[in-house]
């Protein structure tokens, strides 16, 4: 098999494959601050609601040309419109998803219950409980890059991976089917089952008010995530008995199966990359954990879906920026991160690929001193 985590820089490397350095940095998260604009650091409730809006317009006129106009076509090219409009109205969909998750780190308004409420209201018609995501997600934030408390796409060792898995990673149709069923299902069984998250001495559950992921001071408001799912579940159902199951599959349900697939696409690029550390507790600390993430080039989608892509290791290090000054702040601080910064400008469809294969298991170097730093690997 590959390399797979033994990239370690050599001359014929190229620069984004790279390791990034692990010595703890010379510079600060007070540097860093300090060479952005101060104006990228202020949220404009007129600025972000335009962009909800917007997003809100263009799903809004797709639906209404999808609806009325689709259906006047013949075939093949109804199927065809059909599946132009699952594709761009679920990374429309995906954009809105974004937005909520401003939101969710007060990065949208200087109102936290103007952005609770608005994320809710978006979070619960694209079926996520807000308030569920939002804390896990916080303290996702608060771990990033520690193999022991990290919330997502948190990596095994070695000696955790089945065999299964070991089949499945070693062959190409093995690799497609999962990468086909993590794309489709991996972003409902993680909120449902924890799938891929932070192992817990019980079982854990985003729905589950009283689950181990959330403290008592957070119980009422899971209780209000699961209300606002139930309710955005009784206005689809009530949809489906006006206009049919499949109508609403076709509408709503195959875009945001595709708003779905691009979300755990883009939160496994962002984490997952040859070039990247995980820490244990002995090497961990926060700021070189946050710089632990990689910036994506998804193309004309990095607009799309709000630079989330594109502005990622920006986002780790100050969260409650709102989206459209983070280009700004990482072209600010990249001279000072320097080798600490990784972009990587691969395709995200060929990325996501070898990833697949390389990005396997997490151990230290053989002959390593820093035990407590740990490598993506895929050697058997």
């Amino acid at each position: 098999m590959g390399g797979g985590g033994n990239m370690n820089g050599g001359e014929d490397t190229a620069p984004f494959l790279k390791r990034v350095p692990v010595e703890k940095p010379k510079f600060t998260l007070a540097d860093l601050k300090k060479a952005i604009p101060p104006h990228c650091f202020r949220r404009s409730i007129f600025r972000s609601y335009a962009y909800v809006l917007t997003d809100l317009a263009f799903i809004s006129i797709l639906y209404y040309l999808a609806s009325t106009c689709i259906p006047l076509l013949p075939q093949p090219l109804s199927h065809l419109a059909w599946a132009a409009y699952w594709a761009v109205q679920g990374c429309l969909f995906t954009g809105v998803w974004v937005l909520a998750h401003e939101c969710g780190h007060h990065a949208f308004t200087d109102y936290q219950w103007l952005d609770d409420v608005t994320g809710l209201v978006l979070h619960s018609a694209l079926l996520v409980p807000y308030f569920s995501w939002k804390y896990s997600h916080r303290r996702h934030h608060s771990n990033t890059g520690s193999v022991e408390r990290d919330e997502v796409f948190v990596p095994k060792p070695k000696s955790k991976i089945s065999p299964f898995s070991k089949y499945l990673s070693n062959n190409p149709l093995g690799r497609l089917f999962t990468l086909a069923f993590t794309l489709t299902l991996g972003w409902p069984l993680y909120l449902a089952l924890n799938v891929s998250g932070r192992p817990y001495d019980r079982f854990a559950c985003h729905y589950d008010p009283y689950g181990p992921i959330y403290n008592g001071r957070e119980r009422l408001q899971i209780f209000i995530s699961d209300f606002g799912l139930v309710a955005a579940l009784y206005i689809l159902y009530r949809v489906a008995v006006i206009k049919g199951f499949a109508w609403l599959l076709c509408i709503y349900g195959v875009p945001l199966l595709i708003c779905n697939g691009f979300l755990v696409l883009i939160t496994y690029l962002q984490h997952t990359h040859p070039s990247l550390p995980h820490y244990d507790g002995s090497e961990w600390d926060w700021l070189r954990g946050a710089l632990a993430t990689v910036d994506r080039d998804y193309g004309i989608l990095n607009k799309v879906f709000h630079n989330i892509t594109d502005t990622h290791v920006v986002h780790h290090l100050f969260s409650t920026m709102p989206h459209y000054y983070a280009m700004e702040a990482t072209i600010a601080v990249r001279p000072i991160l320097g080798e600490y910064y990784r972009l990587d400008e691969t395709p995200f469809w060929k990325a996501i690929w070898r990833e697949a294969k390389e990005c396997i298991y997490v151990e230290p170097d053989e002959g390593s001193e820093k035990k407590g730093v740990l490598w993506y690997k895929n050697k058997f």
